[in-house]
């Protein structure tokens, strides 16, 4: 939980001067009783109008500054806990920003969203009860409990009784409830990803009528979380009446005692209405405890989480020193990317993706990257980026290795066209310029039409400022894809990946656009990852990968002469 102490150092004023006036508001509490008691035995008892006036008087000046106190409290309660709350997501967004993909890996997406909302959320609501009870309900127990003592000490012992059986009963619910916190929150998250996965794949659930079976699968993870909540709210609910119960029975005991003390003439009939409100005061202070308690409980599970997102270093980091970062004004390389003897596994992978490649790649080369599903087609483009890093061996953009660049410097030479084409909220201008933040409509709208499509973005009624819905779902596949291809084209970078970017695309509009990007392009380094021939067969090189392993690599003549992998794929995909 060490994160959060620069949070609270920030807003330390509003922490500390919040419970200050909390105490304020806990003292008035503390006198009314005693006013009330006098009241009752001087004015009430002699009729004395007068004076039932003057303490009523003071009863209600107590209770307006009490309130305005508490307002105020709550005021700095609010700024406080709201603006940590934010910092917080800020923070975790921005360092969410850092991981490269390995660290991606290790989090859902929904697990990411709830820590983001829900659990920051939960951080949020301690520290509010934090700054309003941490003064106020201590205060509020001792206070009640000597002022019960002036009254009569005797009829106090009864503290020594219900003080103990009360802590207990919130010791034992307490230690009951925090293991259902954590398992409550781990079903919420799955609940979270099923429901995702059940609508990013609705489309796919329908066309194989697996709505009932998706049904049944969310219906499970969603009893599965309404279980565990059930089992938090049972057992967290039990404090209240627990706790009512010892402070009933304590009632009853300083009524039957008090009686006789009344009647004996050594108490009076004020000082047992006091001792009674000192005694609801003292239960409500210890339920305000045991629930501070129990949402620390709750914060403490968050905490852990949020906290496992800040502790998770990115793998991928800028150089040490900076300095040495290369900047892209120059030729300094005849090779636009160089492999040497490249390896690379995912983490907890048995098996590398991809091992020993090495391959040396002139500016203005084409180089086709083809094999099976799970061949580390992708991965192998993917270290030019440095999405990953190898795991041995070096890879070099324009002689520099690829770690002694900055990540921004590095990136912005490169345009990445996705597998899955994704498109952003906003207008299709903004879509365009995520590569070049100035780029000219006329810019724009080259690179549209390299990318093949002009023809349906020229139909649109606002063109380039029409909208594009979340994820780009106003467009189709092979259109979303053009975009992304356009999007990345936009400012001509030097090196353009194409993660299997044309499968939605008919063959007469893939060769247009590899035609178009060949013609159009000056001294582009391009890759093209497919599973397609036709695609990659006019590459300058070839490579071709086979369960991890580099099979081959050459030209397509060359290698249906000496691959037999790649003679199976192009025999299966031509006959």
């Amino acid at each position: 939980m060490g994160i959060f102490k620069k949070y609270f150092l920030k807003y330390k004023t509003p922490i500390i001067v919040g419970p200050i006036f909390k105490l304020l508001e806990t003292a008035t509490e503390l006198i009314i009783p005693l006013l009330i008691a006098a009241m009752i035995d001087t004015g009430v008892a002699n009729r004395d109008k007068n004076f039932i006036l003057v303490y009523g008087a003071i009863v209600v000046g107590l209770n307006v500054v009490g309130i305005i106190a508490a307002i105020i409290c709550q005021k700095l309660a609010a700024r406080a806990a709201v603006g940590i709350g934010k910092d917080v997501r800020y923070d975790m967004y921005e360092h969410i920003n850092t991981f490269s993909h390995s660290e991606l890996d290790k989090f859902s997406t929904a697990s990411i969203n709830n820590r983001m909302t829900h659990d920051v959320d939960r951080v949020q609501t301690a520290i509010s009860l934090f700054i309003r009870l941490v003064m106020r309900a201590p205060f509020l127990l001792i206070g009640s409990i000597i002022m019960a003592i002036t009254i009569d000490w005797k009829l106090s012992l009864i503290f020594l009784v219900v003080a103990p059986l009360t802590v207990a009963a919130v010791f034992i619910i307490m230690k009951k409830t925090v293991p259902l916190y954590d398992k409550t929150q781990k079903n919420l998250d799955t609940v979270g990803n099923v429901t995702r996965e059940n609508l990013q794949g609705a489309r796919v659930i329908r066309a194989f009528n697996k709505q009932d079976d998706e049904e049944k699968r969310f219906d499970v993870a969603t009893n599965n979380l309404k279980k565990s909540a059930i089992n938090v709210v049972l057992v967290s609910t039990m404090l209240n009446p627990v706790t009512n119960i010892i402070i009933n029975f304590a009632v009853i005991v300083v009524l039957w005692v008090g009686g006789y003390q009344v009647n004996a003439g050594t108490l009076t009939t004020g000082h047992i209405i006091a001792f009674i409100n000192y005694l609801a005061q003292i239960s409500a202070a210890l339920v305000a405890i045991a629930n501070l308690s129990i949402s620390f409980i709750k914060a403490i599970n968050c905490g852990k989480r949020i906290q496992e997102v800040f502790d998770t270093k990115p793998s991928i980091v800028e150089p040490d020193n900076i300095e040495i970062s290369r900047k892209f004004d120059g030729v300094t390389s005849e090779y636009a990317v160089e492999y040497q003897n490249v390896s690379f596994k995912y983490d907890g992978a048995e098996k590398p993706a991809f091992a020993n490649l090495s391959i040396k790649v002139k500016k203005g080369e084409t180089i086709g990257v083809i094999g099976g599903t799970g061949s580390g087609k992708s991965s192998v483009c993917y270290m030019i980026p440095r999405f990953y890093d190898v795991t041995s061996g070096t890879v070099k953009v324009d002689g520099v290795d690829v770690k002694d660049y900055s990540l921004k410097d590095l990136r912005t030479r490169i345009g990445i066209v996705p597998q899955k084409a994704v498109l952003f909220t906003g207008s299709l201008r903004d879509n365009m310029r995520w590569r070049k933040g100035d780029a000219t409509d006329e810019e724009i709208m080259e690179a549209i039409k390299i990318a093949q499509a002009e023809e349906f973005v020229s139909e649109l009624e606002n063109g380039l400022s029409s909208r594009v819905q979340a994820g780009g779902k106003n467009f189709s596949g092979g259109q979303r894809q053009r975009l992304t291809i356009a999007r990345a084209l936009v400012g001509k970078p030097e090196i353009l990946i194409m993660d299997d970017s044309a499968s939605a695309l008919d063959f007469a509009t893939d060769y247009k656009l590899r035609k178009a990007i060949r013609e159009n392009t000056d001294n582009m380094t391009v890759f093209i990852i497919s599973q397609r021939v036709n695609t990659i067969r006019n590459a300058d090189q070839i490579i071709v990968l086979d369960k991890g392993k580099i099979v081959g690599l050459g030209k397509h003549e060359e290698l249906l002469e000496n691959c037999d992998v790649y003679k199976e794929i192009y025999t299966s995909q031509t006959k």
